[in-house]
């Protein structure tokens, strides 16, 4: 009697290979979705942005608005107190061990690159850590770089009001056998115009020339 033949289709081996082709290709496509949805979030605006620099967002996300802090004077300041001047502005805590002092020196080599345009531009350093970030340890902290950088803290009510709008990110984080705290935090560089709107965003790493030459670019438009 003849055995009966075995069912038809391809060996398992190339069923492997098959399956595995088409979850490279699943992943692909799932990266290339992600790669176009920070290519629109990240891309430079074909007017503003390619001729004054920074990272474009979209129109529809507001970012920077009132705020009502303490400076590292101890004296109350609002963001109408540095009206008139471009706002430079990054989050961080003076406990911070590399991105904060990193973004800081940047920060002052802006302020050395643009000379006497300097004196038109607040460089504001706002604490995510009130608890440990009074106004004299950011006294302190701040003269370490520069003595123009102002430090600015708050309530935690405060400091969680400004971080919202700026839409900045920050936790309190309790490494493994530590008997203390960090805070983890975005670390992007804020650019607000002479009226206190929105004008440019910053990766960290950004180079303080191209910073310099932003606030540059802001200061000769007309009406500035």
């Amino acid at each position: 009697m003849t055995s009966p033949e075995a069912p038809s289709g391809p060996p398992p081996a190339m069923i492997r290979w098959l399956r595995a082709i088409r979850f490279a290709a699943y992943a692909l496509a799932a990266m290339l979705v992600v790669g176009t949805g920070a290519a629109l979030w990240l891309k430079r605006d074909a007017g503003v942005e390619q001729r004054l620099g920074g990272m474009a967002v979209p129109p529809s996300v507001s970012i920077g608005g009132p705020f009502s802090l303490t400076d590292h004077t101890g004296a109350a300041v609002t963001d109408a107190t540095y009206r008139g001047r471009m706002m430079l502005v990054f989050f961080g805590f003076t406990h911070c061990p590399d991105i904060c002092p990193t973004e800081l020196q940047v920060m002052a080599e802006v302020l050395d690159r643009l000379g006497e345009d300097a004196a038109r531009v607040a460089p504001l350093f706002i604490s995510v850590d009130p608890e440990r970030d009074t106004p004299e340890a950011l006294a302190r902290y701040v003269d370490l770089f520069d003595p123009r950088i102002i430090g600015l803290t708050g309530t935690p009510e405060q400091i969680g009001a400004v971080a919202r709008a700026y839409r900045v990110y920050y936790a309190k984080v309790h490494p493994p056998e530590s008997t203390t705290y960090t805070m983890d935090h975005s670390s992007f560089v804020y650019l607000m115009d002479t009226e206190g709107r929105f004008a440019a965003l910053f990766r960290h790493g950004a180079p303080a020339a191209e910073i310099a030459g932003t606030i540059s670019a802001h200061l000769r438009r007309p009406g500035v």
